[in-house]
């Protein structure tokens, strides 16, 4: 592919070219103007910031070769591990050229093919080692022939010679920032707002009628309300463009955070189309999702937990923060959309109640906390199982909980002088707003939790961080309700004996995804991965299998038959009463000071 270098061009630069869309190919050339005479490491990324598990990112690399020197020679390159190589005897410049197969549909990695291209730095991108604080530029080129007729650049990477949305050259500070700013390219969809003394874009790729100008007029309060969260006085966001890249596809669900962007997964059904009214519960999702990566740009990408400050990208990084970090977000995602009055506050308990619902039903909640969730997210989280429902607990559902139970807490001790936004601006000001500024950044380690909480509302919480963070009760958070008028009730969704199980529809078997610890079916023997074929020697999917329940009594014994591999197996079980039910919360008619402050627009400082 040649040397990439041009006029201006810093010592380190890349070229990336969709050189092969039907084959799924990314073509990259890395030129290291200055390489380490003894032999130059080059490493790609084997897992991504924000998505907690190795993934291994060098196995997608097809085909790789170097070269150096005047007359371009061919230089050896020594593999010393899964992700890493040597490239020895070198003179002059260093000239690398690969390939990357992309073919995952996802916010973590790269995709290809005639329709669009994405990816994600730390899929594609080379570290040059001892070199990676040093700037450089990436080349993006547009697909081979007319194939690329129409197709736009939609990234936040600063241009170096590029147009807005064009192909061309794009520049980055560090190999931290080179990796934090995913690119989008093809005939998407765009729409832009301006807030919080920022432009704010929205890149639509995929078939959808997406009403972009509702999608826009509902993301703008929300993004203004966060900016004025962390920024009570000037109300400006930390950057000055923000870019929401989101793939539309049948059906899909996911985000991940960059430092001023955010790659979205959505079901296209779940965007707004026009003439829609209200706020159907695939579009509230949708936007909670878009709040949730947005409120990470200050959450995360700039108040880091210490172990991440710098990140080992070859490595687990393991942190007992994640509940901090991935909690508090998914507690303020949805409560900056009734902030910014884009969710009504019944919609918002709604919610509020189905998630308190589903972390009450998970046996695991009783088994490891929130804590030991965000230490072992590496291995147990982000690699779940047919048994972990009932061994793990989601630091994500759980500790927006904690969060909850600590904001309610905070306002009604101090009475209202006091929230968990104060904690969140003190974690801005230490940490997170001359983040990439500093000379020496820091992040927040585990020891200075309670100082933290202490210093921002005046309160000794460390007994209440212990027990609601590293303990497995469950929250106090009925009490808490009570002093701002929000009433708490729980009735079972279905009177109806269970089993105690979670199932699935597998190839039209019915299968049990995880049998419940203590339930009906763990009691009688039976375990995730069996296939039912029979109940009381009645055929059954989930319609019959729930019809059948529906008349019978707790006490009751019923005959199962069941697959286990290819075994059949009888087994005889002893229905239960149903467990507790869902939670429903309801706001009491008129509003006290504390509910108002809580729920309406945060008041400026």
């Amino acid at each position: 592919m040649g040397n990439v270098r041009g006029r201006g061009a810093s010592g380190i630069s890349y070229r990336i070219v969709p050189a092969d869309p039907h084959g799924h190919l990314f073509h990259v050339t890395l030129t290291v103007d200055a390489p380490a005479p003894e032999g130059q490491l080059l490493s790609l990324p084997a897992w991504i910031p924000g998505s907690y598990m190795i993934r291994e990112f060098a196995r997608h690399i097809v085909a790789i070769s170097a070269r150096s020197g005047a007359g371009r020679r061919r230089v050896a390159l020594e593999k010393i591990d899964k992700h890493t190589w040597r490239a020895s005897r070198v003179t002059g410049a260093l000239v690398v050229d690969y390939g990357v197969y992309a073919w995952d549909l996802s916010v973590r990695a790269a995709h290809l093919d005639a329709t669009h291209g994405f990816f994600n730095g730390t899929s594609v991108f080379l570290k040059v080692h001892g070199q990676e604080s040093r700037p450089c530029t990436v080349l993006i080129e547009p697909p081979p022939g007319e194939l690329g007729a129409g197709w736009k650049v939609a990234t936040t990477l600063p241009e170096a010679g590029a147009r807005r949305h064009g192909f061309g050259r794009y520049r980055a500070s560090d190999y931290d920032a080179l990796i934090d700013h995913p690119v989008e390219m093809g005939r998407f969809q765009l729409g832009s707002f301006e807030v919080a003394g920022a432009r704010h874009e929205v890149a639509v790729t995929g078939h959808t009628d997406v009403d972009m100008a509702r999608l826009c007029a509902d993301l703008a309060p929300v993004c203004a309300a966060q900016a004025a969260l962390f920024e009570p006085r000037t109300k400006r966001a930390p950057f000055d463009r923000y870019l929401f890249l989101t793939m539309a596809v049948g059906e899909g669900y996911g985000g991940l955070e960059h430092r001023d962007s955010t790659a979205l997964l959505c079901n296209r059904n779940d965007l707004p189309w026009r003439g829609m009214t209200g706020l159907p519960d695939g579009y509230r999702s949708f936007l909670g999702l878009a709040s949730h990566e947005y409120f990470h740009a200050w959450h995360v990408k700039r108040i880091k937990p210490a172990r991440f400050v710098p990140y080992e990208l070859d490595r687990e990084n393991l942190t007992r923060l994640l509940w901090i970090f991935e909690g508090f977000t998914s507690y303020y995602d949805d409560l900056m959309l009734v902030r910014a009055g884009v969710l009504p506050e019944p919609d918002y308990l709604k919610a509020l109640g189905k998630t308190i619902s589903g972390v009450l039903r998970g046996p695991g909640r009783l088994r490891q906390s929130v804590a030991e969730s965000s230490f072992d997210a590496w291995t147990k989280y982000y690699r779940q199982d047919e048994n972990s429902p009932n061994s793990i607990v989601s630091y994500y559902a759980k500790g927006s909980l904690v969060a909850l139970a600590l904001d309610l807490a905070i306002r009604q001790r101090t009475r209202g002088r006091r929230s968990l936004d104060d904690v969140m601006r003190l974690l801005w000001r230490e940490f997170g707003q001359d983040f990439y500024d500093a000379a020496t950044p820091r992040g927040l380690a585990e020891e200075a939790v309670a100082d933290i909480f202490a210093a921002a509302t005046g309160l000794d919480l460390a007994p209440s961080l212990r027990q609601w963070a590293e303990g497995t009760d469950d929250l106090p958070l009925e009490a808490l309700f009570k002093p701002f008028g929000i009433r708490w009730s729980a009735a079972a969704a279905d009177a109806s004996p269970t089993l105690g199980v979670r199932t699935a529809e597998r190839g039209g078997a019915l299968t049990i995804a995880t049998a419940y610890s203590g339930g009906a079916a763990h009691q009688a023997g039976l375990s995730g991965g069996d296939t039912i074929i029979a109940v009381d020697q009645l055929k059954v999917d989930e319609k019959a299998l729930k019809a059948l329940l529906a008349r019978r009594r707790a006490g009751d014994r019923v005959t199962i038959h069941a697959f286990r591999r290819d075994e059949l197996m009888v087994f005889e079980a002893t229905l239960q009463a149903p467990a507790a039910g869902d939670i429903t919360l309801s706001a009491e008619p008129r509003a006290n000071a504390l509910r108002r402050a809580w729920l309406g627009k945060a008041p400026a400082r």
